[in-house]
């Protein structure tokens, strides 16, 4: 077994003084795990690969098929591509096609206790996506769509990867080299072993079990389910808009139900999810009224998931590195644009520097820590939005501030903007903290907190003001 850092740091044998832990040709790359991680790494790698005339050898061991609808292809359901990552897979080639968005999100409307409002996408574009990371629940729709995960490993095979439908259980060092062991007996050596199983996976534990000083990601549990309600339905009571809810719960982060075909998607993220948080959530009549007739009905599948929320110590070793959720990813919001981040970064690492620890610390590592202090600043944020969730007066004030800005035809809409790119993860934690920062940003929000809380405007705001059945616009 493993002793102590050898497998995640390097301890092994060294290469000789002066011999470089490079890729050749003939090299071979294992990289465990098919989801956005392993199958944009498996992309990049050999598009850079094949720039530098490297020829080499990717196989990537995933024992699911995302083809699948139900358990057998589930990746935990999905929800929304973010703007900036639909521009950025754009710019590598990679557009997704209709078959993989579920339906185009247009805007984000928020629902509190005191009224909701709709944001707009910025600048009037429509470029949110709501996806299947599979292929959706069992019994959903036709098979004329496809997983955005069943599509990425489908890129990564077009270049030349090689699927192993295998499930790995260890990893070990042999000599200067990786050995990958599977749950069938079977076992290959490697010269870089990728590691993008996702936190839930058992090889993530076993790793943390054999290496005495190497940390797992701390990891939170959420819960996520379906509703069939059809596409009709859909159409006339969810409409183009994710629904946010913005509730005073303890213990809740975040909580969105998504549209997507014939099905909706509810998302709970916060400090570990039980069944009492989400009994508490569908009792709110915010939450009932978004649902036909006020009445939620039963889901048709759900999950507990566990996401990262601390990022694992170390990241990388000689001949191994950990991208996307195993390693480091953005806290609560887009994880699959911090899948591209962290592969892109550790396949341009491997193939122009090289694969010992010191190539990963010198230029992956880096980008890790970007994320890891952006996540510290999104802690701060999410502490600040569960003050507001508890002060009834500061609701008031956020959402009358962004229905004044929806109305306007011109001019700034700074609250808008914050409020779209905390819930899309379009932009940074700490360019969205800055922006709360700037003077006409606290200015403005201090005078909607006055006019908001006035006798005449502390009632219901936005599109639930001043109505019985609570649907009339600010």
């Amino acid at each position: 077994m493993v002793e102590g850092l050898e497998l995640l740091t390097g301890k092994a044998p060294k290469p000789h003084k002066g011999e470089a832990m490079a890729l050749e040709d003939g090299s071979r790359i294992a990289v465990i795990g098919a989801g956005p991680a392993g199958s944009m790494f498996s992309h990049f790698f050999l598009s850079m690969a094949e720039t530098v005339g490297l020829s080499v050898n990717v196989d990537i061991f995933e024992p699911r098929r995302f083809c699948h609808r139900g358990p057998a292809g589930c990746n935990h359901c999905g929800g929304i591509v973010s703007e900036s990552l639909v521009q950025r897979l754009a710019t590598e080639g990679l557009s997704l096609p209709d078959c993989v968005v579920q339906r185009g999100i247009e805007s984000y409307t928020l629902h509190t206790d005191v009224g909701d409002v709709e944001i707009a996408t910025p600048l009037q574009e429509k470029r949110i996506a709501a996806i299947y990371r599979g292929n959706g629940p069992r019994s959903s729709e036709p098979v004329d769509t496809q997983s955005f995960d069943g599509y990425l490993l489908d890129l990564a095979r077009n270049r030349g990867a090689r699927v192993i439908p295998r499930l790995v259980t260890d990893v070990r060092r042999n000599e200067d080299l990786m050995t990958v062991h599977c749950a069938d007996q079977f076992s290959d050596s490697y010269e870089l072993v990728v590691v993008a199983t996702g936190i839930n996976s058992r090889l993530m534990e076993m790793l943390e079990n054999e290496t005495a000083e190497f940390a797992r990601p701390a990891r939170t549990k959420t819960f996520i389910c379906e509703f069939h309600l059809g596409r009709d339905v859909i159409r006339e009571t969810f409409g183009p808009s994710m629904h946010v809810f913005l509730l005073d719960i303890p213990r809740l982060e975040f909580a969105a139900l998504i549209p997507k075909g014939d099905y909706v998607t509810l998302c709970l993220l916060g400090d570990d999810i039980d069944e009492n948080l989400i009994d508490t959530f569908f009792s709110s009549p915010e939450v009932r009224d978004r649902f036909p007739g006020g009445v939620i009905p039963g889901h048709v599948c759900h999950c507990y998931p566990r996401i990262n929320i601390r990022a694992a110590t170390p990241v990388y070793g000689d001949r191994l590195v950990l991208i996307g959720d195993s390693g480091t990813t953005r806290l609560f919001k887009d994880g699959i644009g911090a899948a591209y981040r962290t592969s892109k970064a550790a396949a341009k690492t491997a193939v122009f520097h090289g694969v010992s620890a010191e190539d990963f610390k010198n230029y992956y590592a880096p980008l890790c820590r970007r994320i890891d202090n952006d996540n510290r600043v999104g802690k701060l944020v999410f502490t600040f939005a569960s003050l507001v969730q508890k002060s009834r007066f500061a609701r008031r004030g956020i959402l009358n501030m962004a229905a004044n800005e929806q109305q306007q035809v011109d001019g700034p809409r700074r609250m808008s903007g914050v409020l779209w790119d905390l819930f899309s993860g379009s932009a940074s934690y700490t360019d969205v903290f800055l922006r709360t920062l700037h003077p006409a940003y606290v200015g403005t929000l201090l005078w909607n907190l006055v006019a908001a809380n006035l006798p005449r405007g502390a009632g219901r705001i936005g599109r639930d003001a001043e109505r019985g059945d609570d649907h009339v616009r600010h």
